[in-house]
């Protein structure tokens, strides 16, 4: 069996079966280590989630680990090669449900926060953990609700490292120093249902829609900038219709969603998409739903440190990225703080046999040791 503490911990942590909202006894496990390390806890338990901070230290900035201990289902059970949440290592990999998606980060952040600590006892700064059962899901009760909680308690977080899987082929060539905001909406274009055969009698909801839809999916909403594509409108699903062939219907549905740059603000898509259907006569009502702003931490300690840190422990020259879908920097970056996302790859996160490199995982530790013994001025021996 391997030895690496990092390898063990990742493996107790897959064991339990942490499905979104549940912990299953994660952040326990977590909770008993920092409190090892004499971190002040703080459980933060919001509807059925479970949540917490913790800091260590008494004055200076606050640098934050930030994660999540739900996972996503698994799929069909039998389509793994072992099963999901019993750990397991073939070759250099580790199998589990959350080995990629965070597990593994959680446990590289618990062990080399266990090392600097032995090594730098009286740090100058607060080095904090703020971590989630809600990541996977709505994440409405989670780490928004941490930070709301902080800014009560006027705890501001300086720099703060997500531990998303941010590599793409190898360990550290990607660091994710923002995301891009996304805005999803529910249309409900209104008709009058009748007979295919009297059109005269109804009113047709698609095609008093489609010139408006057309116009949207062509629009340029803007053309990016030199961390963000150009916005991107979406429909992902259209549904209107009784079944049978000869029904006008009475409503059509229109699910879309923005992935949006800095460019340009969320108020400003609604206003445009709203715009467009009232310059088309379009019957309506129209439901937003504000999933999160766009971020970027574009430069910055943190950036620099964290490139200088993986530079030295796996030789690559990283690459700064704003790709993929949403994470809860989202909830954290609007508070001024410096975010950025490290983590193992990515390319197994969500899927069957999901899976990380072991030796990624102790690399990982490394680099983020490394990162925080830099961020604190301490000596790097």
């Amino acid at each position: 069996m391997n030895n690496s503490p990092v390898l063990q911990l990742a493996m107790q942590l897959i064991s339990r079966p942490s499905i979104t909202p549940r912990d299953e006894g994660c952040q326990a496990l977590m909770i008993e280590r920092l409190k090892a390390m004499d971190f002040k806890i703080v459980p933060l338990h919001f509807c059925d989630v479970s949540n917490f901070w913790a800091i260590r230290g008494e004055s200076g900035p606050i640098l934050a680990f930030a994660g999540h201990t739900d996972v996503v289902p698994t799929g069909p059970a039998e389509e793994w090669d072992s099963p999901p949440f019993e750990p397991s290592i073939r070759g250099d990999y580790l199998y589990g449900r959350g080995a990629a998606d965070m597990k593994g980060s959680l446990a590289a952040m618990i062990v080399a926060t266990e090392r600097f600590i032995a090594r730098h006892p009286n740090y100058q700064g607060k080095l904090a953990y703020l971590i989630t059962s809600d990541e996977e899901g709505p994440a409405i009760d989670g780490t928004a609700r941490v930070i709301q909680h902080l800014q009560q308690q006027d705890d501001q977080i300086n720099w703060c490292v997500v531990g998303e899987p941010s590599s793409g082929d190898r360990l550290g060539d990607t660091i994710k120093n923002g995301r891009r905001g996304s805005l999803g909406g529910l249309l409900r274009a209104k008709g009058i249902q009748g007979h295919i055969a009297y059109p005269e009698k109804a009113s047709n909801p698609i095609h008093s829609a489609l010139a408006a839809l057309t116009e949207l999916t062509n629009e340029e909403w803007d053309q990016g900038n030199d961390f963000f594509p150009a916005t991107s409108f979406q429909i992902s699903n259209i549904n209107a219709g009784t079944g049978a062939t000869n029904v006008i219907p009475g409503e059509l549905e229109v699910v879309f969603n923005f992935r949006f740059s800095t460019e340009i603000t969320a108020d400003q898509l609604i206003n445009k998409v709203e715009a467009v259907l009232a310059k088309h006569k379009v019957d309506y009502t129209l439901q937003w739903t504000k999933h999160g702003q766009p971020f970027l931490t574009d430069s910055g300690e943190l950036v620099a440190t964290a490139l200088q840190s993986i530079a030295e422990i796996t030789g690559e020259t990283c690459q700064l990225s704003t790709s993929g879908g949403t994470s809860d920097g989202r909830f954290i970056a609007p508070t001024g703080a410096q975010v950025i996302e490290l983590g193992p790859c990515n390319r197994s996160i969500h899927k069957v046999n999901e899976c990380v490199k072991i030796s990624d995982l102790d690399k990982l530790a490394l680099i983020y040791e490394q990162l925080i013994t830099r961020m604190f001025h301490c000596q790097t021996n």
